[in-house]
Order: structure tokens, then sequence, then C-alpha cells
């Protein structure tokens, strides 16, 4: 007979580190992961080193926690992205934490394109991402929410989504974004709220000539449509955001942008 006093069994949780050092000519200095937390560096011929996160967890729920640190020395050149879309399943009890961090040296480049997060229904995330950078470095940094399940017909109605950005240039902070979404913002219509949208993304550039890419970034943004996109620029960085009643969709427009704003491919692991 089921004793439905008895406590609940205590679960397992993730707990992962992993990062890297990559020193001028993308040569690699230090290399360290822990748990499910994993870094990796595929050949490359003729491209900048891409460093390549991985959780073999497969996904996140309440409790459990990552670690990912990313560093550039001066005059190095990375791309930092992971294998595959990480998933924010739901959570019995508390949220998942991720923590990434990144450091771009002086006269460094680094692109920091990290694939697509997928919230569940009841997943409960808390995800912060630090950048410390000088000043003639280059930043290139992507973010990219999808919610729910598309094939599955899935519409959020309760999650608990906190998204946190900082960066700090030559000392100075240069940057600072929190994004807070739960079961109110999915409810509200109209532009106070998500006005529809279960994709979300954010482009930022980092970089002495970043004014100089507006226009060509801004030719390459989607004509209003199912994917709605705008950019602009100031002091130094460039800042364009997208957002999309598809999630397919802004993936090929967050693409296109990031191809036009890099002057390179994507990532090798990208599935486009």
């Amino acid at each position: 007979m089921l004793d439905e006093t008895a406590p609940l069994a205590q679960m397992q949780r993730v707990q992962g580190r992993a990062g890297a050092v990559i020193g001028p000519g993308g040569r690699l200095k230090r290399l360290w992961q822990q748990g499910s937390g994993k870094a990796m560096l595929p050949r490359m011929h003729g491209r900048a080193p891409e460093v390549v996160f991985l959780n073999t967890a497969g996904g996140l729920t309440g409790g459990d926690r990552l670690d990912y640190t990313l560093e550039l020395e001066a005059g190095g050149h990375a791309v930092g992205t992971t294998q595959t879309a990480e998933r924010a399943y739901r959570s019995r009890d508390g949220s998942a934490r991720v923590d990434t961090r990144l450091r771009v040296g002086a006269g460094a480049r680094l692109h920091w394109l990290p694939q697509e997060v997928i919230v569940f229904e009841g997943a409960g995330l808390d995800r912060q991402l630090t950048v410390d950078m000088v000043g003639d470095a280059e930043l290139v940094m992507l973010e990219t929410l999808v919610l729910g399940r598309a094939a599955m017909g899935e519409r959020l109605g309760d999650i608990a989504l906190t998204d946190r950005r900082r960066v700090i240039r030559d000392g100075r902070l240069a940057m600072v974004e929190a994004l807070g979404i739960g079961p109110e913002d999915l409810a509200r219509a109209g532009a106070a709220g998500l006005s529809g949208a279960v994709a979300l993304a954010t482009l930022v550039v980092f970089a002495p000539d970043a004014g100089d890419r507006l226009d060509r970034l801004r030719a390459a943004l989607p004509p209003m449509g199912v994917v709605r996109a705008a950019a602009s620029a100031w002091d130094g960085r460039i800042v364009a955001r997208f957002m999309a009643s598809e999630a397919w969709p802004l993936r090929i427009a967050v693409a296109r942008a990031v191809e036009t704003v890099t002057g390179g491919p994507l990532p090798r692991v990208w599935q486009i």
C-alpha cells in the first residue's frame, strides 16, 4: 500500500564545472572540467578555435548547478558555444543555476555564441553571465531563449526564469541587463508582456568599430513579420533584439545577424 505521508526521495542533482584559457594564436593554455560540465576543442582548419561547452546530464532542473568559464589572453581569438540547446525541465524544488564568466584580454576577440535555452513548463532557472574585458578587445555575445516546445504544442503558463547579464569594460560597468519571466508575464497580452513571442534573442557587440557595423546589421535583419528585430549602436557597442512567435524563423534571423557582425561562419556545431 502506498504511504502518502512518506517523505519524497532525495533526487540526485547536477554539479558541473568547465572552463578554458586561450592564448595568442588560439593556443590552449589551460582546460578543466568536473562533473557533468565538459569543454571540448574540436580540430579546426583555417578558422578560430572553438570551445564547445556541454552538460552531459542532458538538461537542468531544480537544485542543479553549472559553472562555465572562458578566458582569452591578450591577442587571443576564439569562439565559445554549446554543443546543443540547453533544456530547463520542470523543477520540483527551487531553481537550477547557471553561472558563466568570460574574460577578454587586450586586443583579443571573443565570440560567445551559445545555442538556445529551451524552457519547459514548470521550470525554474536562474542564469548569470559576467564579462570582464579590456576596452580595445572585441566581444560578440548572443543569448537566446525559447519558451516551450512548439513540436509538442506546449504553451507555458508557470515558469520562474531569471536571466542577468553584466559587462565590465576597462574596469567600469558598461552594461547591465536583467530579465525575469513568471506566470504573470506569460499571461499578460500586448506590448507590456511578451506580445505572443515564444522565442527571444539579444545580440551584443562591443568593439572599437562597433558603430561602423550597424548599417550592415540593419540591412541583414528580416522585415517585420513572424520575427521582429531592431538594432541600435552607441558608446562602442551594438545591441540587437529579436522576438518571434516561432523558434525556427528566429534562429535563421539570428544566424544571419551573427554572420554579418562577425564577418565569419557560424560555429560548426550549430545546425542550420
